[in-house]
């Protein structure tokens, strides 16, 4: 691990050892799973991003054979 320094409010900093305190955790292990949390989140709003500007892009081209017609010759 990486030692890294942080600057907490007096209201964060007592928030933070209330919660280390009932939950049996040091404060640093509450802060590195927050950062977790806060990177997996971040991560899955990059994906929903990424496939909402996906959606439709194939739309209107007309380069693309008919998927359809091709389609219904494998029903056959």
């Amino acid at each position: 691990m990486i030692r890294t320094q942080i600057y907490l409010t007096d209201k964060q900093r007592s928030a933070l050892a209330l919660i280390a305190k009932n939950l049996g955790k040091k404060q640093s292990e509450i802060i590195r799973d927050a950062v977790d949390r806060l990177i997996d989140q971040a991560g899955q709003n990059h994906k929903k991003e990424v496939l909402q500007k996906a959606a439709g892009i194939w739309k209107n081209r007309t380069d693309l054979p008919d998927f359809r017609a091709m389609r219904s010759e494998w029903d056959r």
